[in-house]
């Protein structure tokens, strides 16, 4: 049992089975035992590794399609160049690198990451200089503002609700002797569910992410107002069926619930719900990430780099460019939206 368990055992002793969003906020976010808090989860040595871990041609490609949408919205000449849940900033380094070649677009970019890790940002900032950090997405400047948010809003707490006869049942974390585990609410009617009793049955799970709405219309607003662009690149489809919580250690399924903060807790992305809050911005087709990719030349730009390599560093190389666009690998499972403002071609790689 983690000191976190503990914490959270004791508040469900005092006031009752909590949500499954109150329990995965404090599970990865608590100011002290989180797991975002206490650690540097990337990695062979962590527990989980992500896109831009595995090459630096994913980095360079969302960089080319950024600096494509400054480009056709007329070259601003100062904008805010964000990233959401940057990890160790190795995105943004290979942003940076791969857009030197597009003349004022790095003189004109200021770089600002949403991280409220203080592990994350100083690995973000030994590969990243002069950027400017921020605890939400609400502080950042008022400027055009071009944004990558990957593996990001699938991290984001939400809320799991079971279809029954009787109405909709909160999924709620509660104790079971010393363990947390999971149960259901009493039967009730949810306002927010109304649209999915079309397309849903009894036994069915539907998830909500409550942050979700507002970290997007932020986003939008934005865009909106002052131009710009937005690549939202995550795992999951366009709406929410079946259950998909998930909790990874040292790269290997375990309980969610078994030793809080010592684990990643994840959950599918609901890309529906992110273009239905994409208003007054507009939104591009929801998009699997090998076409996106594929689309962007990715298979050009490994082919230049094969070049320079030679046995295993080849082999390393030849499977990285699988593991990002292959279907049966991240190709599929992963999509990417685009918000982009009114009257602007979309993204580089994405379709209207």
């Amino acid at each position: 049992m983690t000191k976190l368990h503990d914490l959270i055992a004791a508040r469900i002793a005092t006031s009752g089975p909590i949500t499954l969003a109150d329990y995965m906020a404090d599970a990865l976010t608590h100011p002290t035992l989180g797991y975002y808090a206490t650690r540097d989860p990337l990695g062979t040595s962590g527990d989980f590794t992500t896109a831009p871990e595995i090459s630096q041609m994913f980095g360079e490609l969302i960089g080319l399609s950024l600096a494509q949408a400054w480009l056709d919205q007329g070259q601003p000449s100062k904008f805010a160049l964000a990233e959401l849940g940057p990890g160790r900033g190795t995105l943004m380094a290979d942003i940076l690198r791969a857009t030197r070649s597009v003349a004022g677009f790095n003189d004109a970019a200021q770089v600002h990451f949403v991280e409220t890790s203080p592990t994350l940002r100083k690995e973000q900032a030994t590969r990243v200089t002069n950027a400017t950090w921020h605890d939400n997405i609400t502080t950042l400047p008022d400027m055009p503002l071009y944004l990558v948010a990957n593996e990001f809003f699938d991290a984001l707490p939400i809320r799991q609700f079971h279809r029954d006869a009787n109405g909709w049942r909160d999924v709620q974390v509660g104790a079971q002797g010393e363990e947390l585990v999971a149960g259901l609410s009493a039967p009730a009617h949810i306002a927010l569910l109304d649209h999915r009793l079309d397309d849903t049955k009894t036994g069915d799970f539907v998830e909500h992410c409550p942050a979700l709405p507002a970290i997007t219309q932020n986003i939008a607003q934005r865009i909106a107002n002052h131009g710009g662009a937005a690549l939202i690149i995550d795992y999951g489809d366009w709406h929410s069926l079946g259950d998909t919580l998930q909790a990874l250690q040292n790269h290997a399924p375990v309980d969610p619930f078994a030793n809080a903060g010592d684990a990643d807790i994840t959950a599918h992305v609901d890309f529906e719900a992110i273009a239905t809050n994409s208003s007054p911005a507009k939104y591009t087709r929801l998009t699997p990430q090998g076409v996106f990719l594929e689309r962007l030349g990715i298979t050009q730009r490994a082919q230049t780099l094969a070049t320079h390599l030679r046995d295993t560093a080849l082999d390393q190389h030849i499977a990285a460019h699988r593991r990002l666009t292959h279907p049966s690998e991240m190709g599929s499972l992963f999509k990417v939206l685009g918000l982009y403002p009114n009257g602007a071609p979309p993204p580089a790689g994405l379709e209207p």
